[in-house]
């Protein structure tokens, strides 16, 4: 058996890499030592994330609200932790120790969630009687009445319908909302704690080691170096190619195989990069090491190193973080409060330690911080809203029925596992090529996208650069937000085209996950670049960890994205796919026009502040012999 999206992966994978590698070439060594692991970071973090919100509704069978609230928690902490990753980093351990650090958390958090228990049951209440949801597979679970199972339906004020129902049965035809309640039954105890405090190992852990390599990277090059934005365009590639893998590896695995299997999966490739970051320590040219190592060293009270107090520290906060994951109130009051206090702390370098250039440059990394929130809560969609989407409102199918050819005596049979089983036996020595294509790897559009135009906009703005005619990063980022909001009234536009069961065909997601790469192309890299080039040396893991603080509100702000389209649902599928449809075409419509508008507001500031680099943004030509290359 052959899987057409992992033949498509490898062809992406080859086609794209080479030239990526070609142009590694010409920048320091250490960029492959952070390329890589990042790339295994960022293979685990979206191996996990891409089931994430499945794993809610399907095996624990939380309700869309109450999965989109603990999935916008898990992703606001994600990028919350590092105000803590940087500041200790900045201070004390250095930014290869807290990378180091982060990933031994990562690597136990993604095997942890490898470990899922039973799932969870539905049951309908109705007048002090319990009624069991019996689910067959991956299909939609059937009401279970007496010995017969029966189908359902709900309209958008939520009554329920069942079909088929006799008269004189012990439940009606029709159950009006509000009549009824649905529960869900955990079936292994401890299958929730295991799952918060796997969570909680993985939120450090990101803390520790997400703007710490970032950070590294930046360090790579000298001031002004022209090869700056093009080594994060390259090192951007490397965090896609493993999201881009992570979601047909781990969705694969997870929603064919099981869960366990696709987390798994994630844990594996997080200890291969950690592996290798260990093992790349020389090609980092004394980069990232604590800013004195002496006192990292020395033991506090006479007991422990200053080091491994840090570390016994910081996995007290593993208990915190516990908690705060199911608590998305407390979690949005933290985000507030940790945002006031950093940039309360930035403003006050600004007005007594800076210099006016070094203000005004940190002035202007924050309002990219700002703008980048609005891009990244479409972005971040992904996980969340746009995978529910996917799910319930695309038509997954790349064949609509089975093809069948014969080459040389052989058939080659393409089709889905569900179109296999419906023809029958095959004849000894056919090929089947497996045209499953699941709702987790949907994710792989994103990711294969930025794989094909991560070295095309690399490419791109090092020739633009070299001769004075990059754009401002701030017209980037007014681009880049605009294309994004195009690509969610892409799917509007195309809800007349939705098929008799409420699906829009696939390949309008396709062109909206392009016009959102077009818009991270020209966002995330940039952005990255942008903090390292514009922040002061003391304060540039801070000013990275802000940036990631940016994200966490994008976050939360999806969340509520997400919730405000729930919809009824019962085993974790949706009961009125229309209503479904319904509430998302007309939320996409109302962010998309949005942030078109907030788009073109930019554009027209840039103009007026394109001054607040003051130089920084200025290329120079390259130094012969500057860092040590591949």
């Amino acid at each position: 058996m052959l899987n057409l999206v992992f033949i498509a992966g490898i062809l992406i994978t080859v086609c794209t890499a080479i030239p990526v590698f070609l142009q590694m070439r010409h920048h320091p060594k250490g960029l492959i030592a952070c390329f890589f692991i990042e790339m295994w970071e960022r293979f685990s973090f979206y191996g996990m994330r891409g089931l994430l919100i499945y794993y809610l509704t399907k095996h624990f069978l939380f309700s869309d609200s109450h999965a989109s609230a603990q999935y916008a928690s898990y992703m606001t902490l994600i990028y919350l932790i590092p105000l803590v990753g940087g500041l200790v980093a900045d201070r004390w351990l250095g930014t290869r120790r807290a990378a180091i650090f982060g990933a031994v958390l990562l690597v136990l958090g993604h095997f942890g969630m490898a470990f899922e228990g039973k799932p969870a049951q539905q049951t309908l209440i109705y007048h002090g009687q319990t009624y069991e949801f019996v689910r067959q597979g991956m299909d939609a679970p059937k009401l279970k009445v007496g010995d017969h199972l029966y189908a359902y339906s709900a309209d958008a004020q939520e009554n329920l319908a069942i079909t088929g129902l006799p008269d004189g049965a012990a439940l009606p035809q029709v159950l009006p909302a509000g009549n009824y309640k649905l529960e869900r039954h955990v079936v292994t105890p401890w299958a929730e704690d295991a799952f918060f405090l796997s969570v909680a190992l993985i939120i450090l852990g990101v803390g520790y080691l997400k703007p710490n390599v970032s950070t590294i990277v930046g360090q790579l090059y000298p001031d002004r170096d022209p090869r700056r934005d093009s080594g994060f365009q390259l090192y951007y590639f490397g965090i896609n190619l493993g999201s881009f893998w992570a979601a047909i590896i781990c969705g694969y695995l997870g929603e064919t195989v099981g869960w366990w299997a696709g987390f798994g999966a994630a844990g594996v490739g997080m200890a291969l990069g950690l592996v290798g970051f260990l093992l790349g320590k020389s090609w980092l040219m004394g980069k990232g090491e604590a800013p004195d190592p002496d006192a990292l060293s020395a033991r506090v009270g006479g007991v422990v190193r200053k080091d491994w107090l840090i570390y016994l520290v910081s996995l007290i906060g593993v208990g915190v973080i516990y908690v705060l994951v199911q608590k998305n109130t407390i979690v949005f009051y933290a985000l507030l409060l940790m945002s006031i206090a950093m940039l309360g702390y930035i403003v006050w370098h600004m007005m007594t330690k800076f210099t006016r250039a070094e203000s005004f440059r940190t002035g202007l990394a924050l309002i990219l911080s700002f703008a980048s929130i609005v891009f990244f809560t479409l972005e971040e969609l992904a996980g969340s809203a746009l995978a529910l989407f996917a799910d319930r409102n695309v038509d997954l199918n790349l064949l609509k029925a089975p093809v069948i050819w014969h080459v040389f005596g052989r058939e080659i049979v393409f089709a889905s596992q569900d179109q296999l089983t419906t023809l029958g036996a095959l004849p000894a020595g056919h090929v089947w090529i497996d045209m499953t294509y699941t709702a987790a790897q949907t994710q792989t559009i994103n990711t294969g996208w930025i794989l094909i135009l991560a070295p095309i906009f690399a490419a791109l703005f090092a020739f633009l650069g070299k001769r004075g005619k990059d754009p401002d990063p701030v017209k980037k980022f007014a681009f880049g937000i605009v294309s994004t909001g195009l690509g969610f009234l892409v799917l509007v536009w195309a809800g007349p085209m939705a098929n008799a069961a409420f699906q829009l065909p696939l390949i309008f997601l396709v062109l909206n996950y392009l016009m959102t790469t077009i818009g991270e192309m020209t966002v995330s890299p940039v952005g990255l670049s942008q903090q390292t080039k514009l922040s002061p040396a003391m304060t540039v893991s801070t000013m990275m960890a802000l940036w990631f603080v940016g994200t966490a509100w994008a976050q939360y702000f999806g969340g509520l994205i997400t919730k405000s389209m729930s919809a009824l649902t019962i085993g974790g599928h949706v009961v009125d796919p229309a209503e479904s449809l319904r509430a998302s075409l007309s939320v996409f419509n109302m962010i998309g026009v949005a942030v078109i508008v907030f788009g073109i507001a930019l554009f027209a500031l840039s103009f007026f502040i394109k001054g607040w680099s003051f130089g920084a943004n200025d290329s120079a030509p390259e130094a012969a012999g500057s860092g040590q290359n591949v």
